[in-house]
């Protein structure tokens, strides 16, 4: 009664005005992580902290590391910050950029330099220099102009200043300046590939790419080696703290990164790496509330105990590929790893590091991590990973089907494991496409979406033979697939969406008012059809017929790469946006406005009417129930599907 009541209403008020449904209450909101992005540089002035982002410009944080917000210069790679006064300088891959209003806005301060591509700016006074892949350059008036000051041909990765010395480190050594950068003279350090400077005292530390850390005590004169204690000899940066020198390193095939520390000038190091989950550490630096660790793509790390312990603080920029469940705890593919959170998104922790993670899935309490090294697999909802025999594989996908894991490589088609990953097996029989976009299981039915336009491919016998099902699929290139019910959805790049209700036998393309026909991720609840593409994310409720864009909250609009229902919210993996989430009941056309139980059905008038293109709905139930709302035109015909779900007693609006 129920059922019939709300349905019949609906059909009375559409005969007076045809509607669409109201969302602005809805929105996507980012979630706090995963975190990442390749940390070039971290500059503190005053309270701000600055950081350059690979890529993503500037991030800037004005409350100790807590929050950070987008600073400027997108899609530049920053890779050195500076400052005089309240002018701060940005060095990238493009040029020396000038803000006077904390990144608020950018002016290009290029005039003359020798080479666009800046890798360290160092102030002393009123002068500012620019270490580039072309020697080095002054500007005198704020980057308004600047003039070569020496190493022509060289690449300048380093600058430091001691009172009236300047060091400048090349590919071939250290060279001082006691003349404001007129004139330079090489010291005894002449090799080694020098990447950064700390300057304590009369102490010039030196870093290099991969023979550890010298130490100057006479401005240079001489050098000693102090690798006591130092795994890593990789030093991408060095950073001062009262008497506790840092050093950050990176990883190699043989030995581990990270962060070392010395409190006695360098004559023994000790890593000090708990909690630092990312161990390529490109950037340090020193503030009120601690030191920060920039890493390459894991983002930035605080540590407010001498680097006893470490906490993942923004910034948000990272890229997840995908997206699973295993009860109440999400898991994110990233290009820096696994990523768990257990509260719905709200934090992340990430629990694999140093891999590129394009699939995820869920076997019982089984997790699995394709990767571009092959598969990985934790038994224990993250805390451990093993490699599986299937390695030197690009996995691209999942699927699970009872005890059988299915894995779809980027170039070598399908593998097959019946006992939980320790063997995997090869089933390509009758695959005339072995490039695998997307895998998706129909009861007893194994779907493949080939990705090089060999289009769907069907198994009925767990792989062990495969028959192309393209019939009426225009579009051959899928990346993704979804099933509903009796229903099978394809996304396609550069057709849509296709839609087949017989098995893949044959298709029919549903793109109506769908103007982005790249589609990355599919996913679908009931007869609701969620599609991610570039630029975001679209809903059709009536299994494809009509898409509506449901990007609100996104700004910009990214691409999506994943998406994922779960707990009453969707899900969305993104490229360099991290991951956002929407309600579901919101994004599909309800909102709960009362939790009071009413005494029974009610449907009020929509407002406002007649003839407005947007208006509001609210119905209220008084019993749990299954609730099903559905819009149709003067003729019948469907139109929309508001709410086809289980709801709870109360009051809602959509």
């Amino acid at each position: 009664m129920k059922r019939k009541f709300i349905l019949s209403v609906i059909l009375a008020l559409i005969f007076n005005s045809l509607f669409l449904i109201n969302n602005s209450f809805s929105q996507w909101v980012q979630m706090n992580g995963p975190h990442g992005g390749e940390v070039k540089c971290i500059f503190v002035s005053g309270t701000n902290i600055f950081a350059g982002v690979n890529g993503h410009g500037v991030f800037l944080s004005a409350n100790g590391g807590t929050n950070w917000t987008y600073a400027g210069l997108s899609g530049q790679a920053v890779q050195a910050i500076n400052a005089i006064g309240n002018n701060i300088f940005a060095g990238t891959q493009s040029g020396v950029f000038l803000s006077t209003n904390n990144g608020t806005s950018w002016t290009a301060v290029s005039s003359g330099l020798t080479s666009q591509n800046i890798f360290a700016l160092m102030v002393s006074g009123t002068r500012i220099f620019a270490g580039t892949q072309n020697g080095l350059n002054l500007s005198t008036n704020n980057g308004a102009n600047w003039v070569s000051v020496g190493f022509a041909g060289q690449y300048v990765y380093a600058l430091a200043v001691s009172g009236t010395k300047m060091f400048a480190g090349i590919t071939s050594g250290v060279y001082l300046s006691t003349n404001n950068g007129t004139n330079w003279t090489q010291t005894s350090m002449n090799y080694h590939g020098i990447q950064s400077f700390a300057v304590l005292d009369s102490n010039i530390f030196a870093g290099t790419q991969g023979s550890g850390v010298y130490l100057s005590t006479n401005y240079g004169t001489s050098w000693t080696e102090v690798n006591n204690g130092l795994t890593s000899q990789y030093i991408r940066s060095i950073a001062i703290s009262g008497t506790n020198i840092y050093a950050g390193t990176s990883i190699s095939s043989t030995f581990n990164g990270g962060v070392f520390l010395s409190t006695n000038n360098g004559s023994s190091w000790t890593a000090v790496n708990y909690g630092l989950t990312n161990q390529n550490v490109h950037a340090l630096g020193v503030a009120a509330s601690g030191v920060f660790a920039g890493t390459l793509n894991g983002g930035i790390f605080l540590s407010g105990d001498n680097g006893t312990s470490w906490s993942s603080v923004g910034i948000t920029v990272q890229t997840v590929y995908a997206l699973a469940e295993s009860g109440t705890n999400i898991f994110a593919g990233t290009t820096a790893g696994v990523y768990l959170s257990a509260n719905n998104g709200i934090s992340w922790t990430c629990v694999k590091s140093q891999l590129s993670v394009t699939a995820l899935t869920v076997s019982g309490t089984n997790i699995f991590a394709g990767t571009t090294a092959g598969v990985y697999l934790s038994t224990n909802n993250g805390a451990n990973w093993i490699q599986t025999a299937l390695n030197n594989q690009w996995i691209r996908a999942f699927a699970v089907s009872g005890t059988n894991i299915f894995a779809g490589s980027n170039s070598n088609g399908i593998y097959l494991s019946t006992n939980n990953g320790t063997s995997w097996n090869a089933v390509n029989n009758g695959l005339t496409s072995i490039y695998i976009g997307a895998l998706a299981v129909s009861g007893s039915n194994i779907f493949a979406g080939t990705s090089n336009g060999g289009g769907v491919f069907l198994s009925t016998n767990n792989g062990s033979n495969w028959t192309t099902v393209n019939n009426g699929l225009l579009q051959k290139y899928v990346w993704s697939l979804a099933v509903s019910g009796t229903k099978l959805f394809a996304g396609t790049t550069g057709g849509g969406v296709y839609i087949s209700s017989d098995n893949g036998s044959n298709w029919t393309s549903v793109s109506n008012g769908l103007p982005v026909q790249t589609i990355n991720a599919l996913t679908a609840s009931g007869t609701n059809i969620f599609a991610g593409t570039y630029p975001g994310v679209y809903l059709s409720t009536n299994n494809g017929t009509n898409w509506i864009i449901k990007n609100q909250g996104f700004n910009p609009s990214p691409q999506i790469w994943a998406l994922l229902i779960s707990n009453n919210y969707i899900y969305a993996g993104t490229t360099a946006q991290s991951v956002s989430r929407r309600s579901y009941s919101e994004i599909i056309g309800i909102k709960t406005i009362s939790t009071e139980v009413p005494s029974g059905f009610s449907l009020k008038q929509n407002f406002p009417n007649p003839f407005n293109p947007v208006t509001n709905l609210e119905f209220g139930i008084s019993d749990l129930g299954f609730v099903s709302l559905k819009v149709y035109d003067i003729l019948g015909k469907e139109v929309v599907t508001l709410v086809n779900e289980k709801l709870n007693p109360g009051t809602y609006q959509g």
